[in-house]
């Protein structure tokens, strides 16, 4: 009886190191230029700064804006508003009178 021994391929002991190297080669391609990669922090903090430039504008603007209705709407509306918002929704001046609103 006769027996035959497969012999061994050398290709097969390198797909485990194959894999490995196309995980390692696909995972670092991603971690340097994917959406939250290393390439994109930058782009990132930039629109971080940004934003929080926005951010201090609107608050700026937003307490401007309470201090005007806290004036108009504290129980005694102040003569200089009531006259303000009177000439300019009502578009109503003297002849003699300059009027400049901000």
């Amino acid at each position: 009886m006769r027996t035959q021994f497969k012999k061994q391929r050398s290709w097969i002991r390198w797909i485990v190191p194959a894999l490995s190297v196309a995980c390692f080669a696909y995972f670092g391609f991603h971690s340097w230029h994917g959406a939250y990669g290393l390439n994109s922090a930058e782009a990132l903090e930039i629109r971080r700064a940004e934003l929080t430039e926005r951010l201090a504008r609107l608050a700026d603007r937003r307490q401007h804006l309470e201090r005007r209705v806290m004036l108009l709407s504290d129980g005694a509306v102040e003569a200089d508003m009531l006259d303000e918002r009177a000439r300019l929704f009502l578009n109503v001046a003297r002849p003699d009178e300059v009027v400049y609103f901000n």
